[in-house]
């Protein structure tokens, strides 16, 4: 297999040849179809959340099952499947449908080792570090563990499901999951990036109204419109956005998604809302961020909350969100641009300049 290898923080990737590890009784290999690029990747390149090296990035996989451990009942070889992040499946968050919120959920997804201390992937004599979210997936094959991987139809796009596994899981599940909203509430998202405007696109589907997006980019502010916003701004371009929000709503939001993890945009999120009403943060600025609120947003009755996956049992809403596809609602598709694989750290940069909404690599498995 190959596999994009990251050798020191902030440095480029490079596609080298690898092994996988014998698999282990609950894993599988899975030939990758597509991996996209998710937010969480940068900031595991840069540093921001720190990984020993070498190792192997991404975590929204989607691929063909080809080898399964001795223990593995499902999913079966042939089988198409998306990766997602890896949870226990057996503590009390797991048990009562939160398995975002699992016990294990930092060993098993952050730390580039098996519980056991040992490593999916090698070179030569040489440890790689994978079981980034379970799976690594940046490569032409992935080393995953059956609980983290999804079923889906054969007759699926599976080239492009990939980001069903996280980003879109995330900001879907936030507002269906998390928030509920119910029909004819208001709803703002800060941050349209692939996050952001699957909550849009989820918020629509809730049929929230009114649903309004803020982006400093142009571009994101046009596609939200297209894909469920009824009205967008740009805080560049206005004195006080909250102020604009309140007076646009005629009192304020029930709801917020900041996708973004800055406090300035909290502040604003909780600003806008209705008493009571709902926060959920998700964007990620790095493991530690300190943030400040005003208490007096909290004492009258508004909320703020932190959110991970979507609060999503993948093996639920993945094929949720597959089945609004289908049904036209949910085009997440939209936010797609492929790349070759070798061409992964273009793809790399152009989110990061947010140019692409949601990279997607082909990697060639030959």
């Amino acid at each position: 297999m190959r596999s994009a290898l990251l050798r020191e923080p902030g440095g480029a990737l490079s596609v080298e040849d690898v092994e996988p590890a014998t698999l282990q009784p609950d894993e599988i290999l899975v030939r990758i179809a597509g991996v996209g690029v998710c937010h969480t990747d940068l900031a595991g390149l840069s540093g921001a959340v720190p990984l020993p090296l070498p190792a192997v990035l991404g975590h929204e996989g989607a691929g063909v099952v080809e080898q399964v451990g001795e223990s593995v009942t499902e999913p079966a070889i042939g089988d198409h499947v998306v990766l997602s992040f890896d949870s226990c499946r057996e503590c009390a968050s797991c048990r009562s449908g939160h398995p975002a919120y699992c016990e294990l959920f930092a060993a098993l997804n952050y730390f580039g080792n098996r519980l056991d201390g040992t490593t999916t992937l090698r070179q030569g004599d040489a440890d790689v570090h994978g079981s980034w979210f379970g799976q690594s997936s940046f490569g032409t094959h992935a080393v995953a563990s059956a609980r983290n991987a999804v079923k889906v139809d054969k007759d699926l796009p599976l080239e492009l499901l990939g980001p069903l596994g996280c980003g879109v899981l995330t900001g879907a599940g936030t507002v269906l999951n998390a928030l509920r909203p119910q029909a004819g509430q208001g709803i703002g998202v800060w941050g349209l990036g692939a996050v952001g405007l699957s909550a849009v696109m989820a918020a629509k589907v809730a049929g929230c109204d009114p649903i309004v997006g803020v982006d400093i980019n142009p571009a994101r502010l046009d596609l939200a419109l297209e894909l469920g916003a009824t009205h967008v701004l740009d805080p560049a371009e206005t004195k006080d956005v909250v102020w604009d929000i309140l007076e646009l709503t005629d009192g304020g939001l029930h709801h917020t998604v900041d996708a973004v993890g800055l406090g300035s945009v909290i502040r604003q999120a909780l600003g806008v809302l209705r008493s009571p009403g709902t926060c959920a943060t998700v964007g990620l600025q790095g493991l530690e961020n300190e943030i400040t609120v005003d208490q007096g947003h909290l004492l009258l009755g508004r909320t703020l909350k932190g959110v991970i996956e979507g609060d999503a049992d993948p093996h639920v809403f993945i094929p949720r969100l597959t089945r609004l596809w289908r049904s036209g609602v949910f085009p997440f598709d939209r936010l797609v641009k492929t790349f070759p694989f070798a061409a992964v750290n273009e793809a790399l940069d152009a989110a990061r300049r947010g140019e692409v909404v949601k990279p997607v690599l082909f990697p060639d498995a030959g």
